[in-house]
C-alpha cells in the first residue's frame, strides 16, 4: 500500500516537472500580481527596400524641374499682368485726355451759341435786317456798296459760325464715342490684370508648397542641382560657337573674353542694373527696392535715357534685333519660346537678371537658359 502511494506521488511529480519544462508555458508567481494579457501579434510589414543608387537624386531633380515649371508659369503670367497694367494706365490717361477735350468742346459750343444769339438779337433790333443790309437799301451809292460788302461779310461770318458749331458738335460726339471705347478697353484690361494676378499667386503658392515639404538638405541639394544644370547649359552654349570667333577664346565656365564693347548708354544701363544686385524679385515691381525681370531691364535703360517697353514680350516685339554673335553690354537677351524672361548682357558671357520669385537680382551665364534672341535698345 505504501509502495503504491509512493509510486503515485512520484508519477505525479514527474508529470508536473514535465509540464513546467514544456516550451512556451509560463506561470505567474503566486506572490506577484498577474500580468495583463498581451495583444495577439500581427504579421510584420516588410521594410521598404532601399532606393537604388541615383534614384533619390533623380527624384529631387524631378522636383526641381516641377518647381521651375511652376515659377516659369508664374513669370509668364507676370508678363501678362504687366502688359494689362500698362495698357490700363495708358487707357486711363486717354480717358482723362478725352474728358478734358469733351469739356473744352462743350465750352466752345456754348461760346458759339452765345455768338449766334448776339447776331440774332442784332437782326431783331434792326427790324429783322442786319446793319449792312439796311445800308444796302440806301440811295447813297457809296453807302450802298459799303452795305453790300458788310452783308457779304456778315453772311460769311454767319456761315463760318454755323460750320464751326457743327464741327465742334461732331468732334464732341467723336470724343464721347472714343471715351466710351477706351472705358470698355480699360475694363477689359482690368479683368485680364485680375486674372493674371490670381494665376501668379496660385502658381507661386503651389511651388512654395512643394518647397516647404522638403527638408533643408533637400532644398540645398536642389539649389546645387540648379547651379549644375545652369553651368552645363552655359558650357554647351559657349562650345556651340554662339558668340562667334571670340567664343573659342572664352573660359568654359565664365565665358570671359566674349562680347563687344558697350556704347555710352549701354554702359550706363549696365551700371544701373548691376547696382541692383541682391535686391529681391517681386512680380510687377519696377524698383527701387525690388524688380521683376523686365522691370529691371526697362528701368536700367530709363536710367540711361532711353524709354523701352515695360514687358519682356513687348521688348522682344518692338526693339531692334541683333545676332547673338554681335552681343555687347547693354543688349537684352530674351529667353524661352514665349519671350517670358529677359536679362541684360554685361559682357564676359554673363547677364544680370531678376530670376524668379524667391530669388534675388543676380548674375548668370548668358547661355544658362534657352535663348530666344537678342534686342538692342541703344543705337
Amino acid at each position: 500500500m505504501n509502495r503504491r502511494r509512493c509510486a503515485t506521488a512520484a508519477i505525479t511529480l514527474v508529470c508536473a516537472l514535465t509540464v513546467l519544462a514544456s516550451p512556451g508555458t509560463a506561470f505567474a508567481s503566486p506572490l506577484a500580481p498577474a500580468a495583463p494579457a498581451e495583444a495577439p501579434l500581427l504579421p510584420r510589414t516588410p521594410a521598404a527596400p532601399e532606393p537604388p543608387d541615383g534614384a533619390a537624386e533623380k527624384s529631387l531633380d524631378e522636383v526641381r524641374l516641377r518647381i521651375e515649371d511652376l515659377y516659369h508659369q508664374a513669370v509668364s503670367a507676370t508678363d501678362a499682368y504687366n502688359l494689362a497694367k500698362e495698357r490700363a494706365e495708358r487707357q486711363s490717361s486717354e480717358i482723362v485726355k478725352l474728358a478734358q477735350e469733351i469739356a473744352d468742346g462743350q465750352e466752345r459750343i456754348e461760346d458759339l451759341k452765345d455768338l449766334a444769339g448776339a447776331t440774332a438779337r442784332a437782326q431783331y433790333q434792326g427790324g429783322g435786317l442786319p446793319p449792312g443790309a439796311q445800308l444796302a437799301l440806301t440811295d447813297d451809292p457809296r453807302l450802298f456798296l459799303d452795305g453790300i460788302d458788310r452783308v457779304q461779310q456778315g453772311m460769311k461770318a454767319t456761315k463760318d459760325l454755323l460750320d464751326e458749331l457743327e464741327q465742334t458738335q461732331s468732334e464732341l460726339e467723336s470724343y464721347t464715342s472714343d471715351a466710351s471705347a477706351q472705358w470698355r478697353k480699360l475694363e477689359a484690361s482690368r479683368v485680364k490684370q485680375a486674372k493674371a494676378k490670381k494665376e501668379i499667386k496660385a502658381k507661386i503658392a503651389a511651388a512654395e508648397k512643394i518647397e516647404n515639404r522638403l527638408e533643408k538638405e533637400e532644398r540645398d541639394r536642389i539649389r546645387e542641382l540648379e547651379r549644375e544644370a545652369a553651368a552645363e547649359a552655359q558650357a554647351e552654349w559657349l562650345k556651340s560657337g554662339a558668340l562667334g570667333d571670340t567664343a573659342g577664346k572664352a573660359d568654359a565656365e565664365t565665358g570671359a573674353g566674349t562680347g563687344g564693347e558697350a556704347t555710352g548708354r549701354g554702359a550706363e544701363a549696365v551700371e544701373f542694373a548691376t547696382a541692383q544686385l541682391g535686391k529681391p524679385y517681386q512680380w510687377g515691381a519696377e524698383g527701387p527696392g525690388s524688380y521683376d525681370c523686365s522691370g529691371l531691364t526697362s528701368q536700367a535703360w530709363a536710367a540711361a535715357g532711353r524709354t523701352i517697353p515695360r514687358t519682356s514680350q513687348e521688348q522682344w516685339r518692338q526693339l531692334p534685333r541683333v545676332p547673338v554673335d554681335d552681343l555687347r553690354p547693354g543688349d537684352l537677351i530674351v529667353y524661352h519660346a514665349d519671350a517670358s524672361h529677359v536679362g541684360m548682357y554685361i559682357g564676359d558671357g554673363t547677364i544680370v537678371h531678376a530670376p524668379r520669385p524667391g530669388r534675388n537680382v543676380t548674375t548668370a551665364g548668358a547661355g544658362s537658359m534657352k535663348i530666344l534672341g537678342v534686342v538692342r535698345p541703344g543705337g
